[in-house]
This record gives C-alpha cells, sequence and structure tokens, in this order.
C-alpha cells in the first residue's frame, strides 16, 4: 500500500468535523494501559505498539474519539518516524460518522501546530478518503516504504 503526502500548510484553517456526543482530545499518560489494549484487541499487536511509542512522548501523540465517555476511535502520529500520521482506526460499529475524519483532522492539525510543513500517512488503506478529506496525494514509488520488512501477523493496513 503506497505512502500518501498531505501539506499541512494548505490545509483550510478549520476545526474538525462537530459530531454529536463524540469528542475527540489528546490521550492522557495515565490511559495508556486501558488504550493500547482496547487498539490491540480490534487492531492487533503491531499498532498496539505504535500506540505504546505514541504514549512515550510528552505530550502524548495520540488522539481519542469518546462516544458517551467510550473509547471509540484513535490516531496516533510521530511513531514510527517523524512526520507519519498513523496508525488511525475506528470501532466497526461506529464507523460512517465521520469519527475517522474528525481524528484525522485534529491530529494533523496538532502536526501543523508543532511545525511540520507536511505529513506523510503511511501505508494507506483508504487512499479515497485521505484525498477527499484533507487532499492526500499518493507518493510515487512509496510501495512498501518505510514498512518494508516489518514483522507482521497479518495486520491491518497502517491508516
Amino acid at each position: 500500500m503506497p505512502d500518501m503526502l498531505v501539506r499541512l500548510y494548505a490545509l483550510p484553517e478549520r476545526q474538525a468535523p462537530r459530531l454529536p456526543d463524540v469528542s475527540i482530545r489528546r490521550a492522557m499518560a495515565a490511559e495508556r494501559r486501558i488504550v493500547v489494549s482496547w487498539i490491540e484487541e480490534r487492531f492487533g499487536a503491531g499498532w498496539a505498539g505504535e500506540a505504546e511509542a505514541a504514549f512515550s512522548a510528552t505530550p502524548t501523540r495520540i488522539h481519542l474519539a469518546l462516544h458517551q465517555d467510550r473509547l471509540v476511535g484513535f490516531a496516533c502520529h510521530d511513531v514510527t518516524a517523524l512526520g507519519f500520521f498513523g496508525p488511525t482506526g475506528v470501532d466497526e460499529g461506529m464507523r460512517g460518522r465521520r469519527i475517522g475524519e474528525a481524528l484525522l483532522v485534529e491530529t494533523l492539525m496538532a502536526m501543523r501546530a508543532a511545525g511540520y510543513g507536511y505529513a506523510i500517512i503511511g501505508g494507506v488503506g483508504p487512499a479515497e478518503f485521505y484525498a477527499r478529506a484533507v487532499g492526500a496525494v499518493e507518493i510515487p514509488g512509496s510501495t512498501p516504504g518505510l514498512y518494508a520488512g516489518m514483522l507482521s501477523a497479518d495486520e491491518p493496513s497502517r491508516a
């Protein structure tokens, strides 16, 4: 799966979509075990490992989506490599409600605020989604890219 590039400096000055009963916020260190366990149960050990890395920074490099105070999604950045967005995932029962888009925009805005001009979305699954949501474009010749040779237990796509 290819990587995609997002021009953070060209993102419109907007906030993530407002969703009824859903809030997006940066994770707190004290939530590490709960969040990492949730991710491993739904998305596998590889993504859980990247989430662990996201908790090693202050502030954390992981945003959470909460529906009525229950974890329903996450998005990481700067975990496998600096400037990379992902992994990200939304609980299967909550998909189709723009939660993934809200996590994406919030995380990319945090990356822009940290001084990045560009973000790379690594090993993209739904390329059309990223192109529509934030104008991401495919990086030619980026498969398998950074993830070549990585140990895997048939993990889902990265982002």
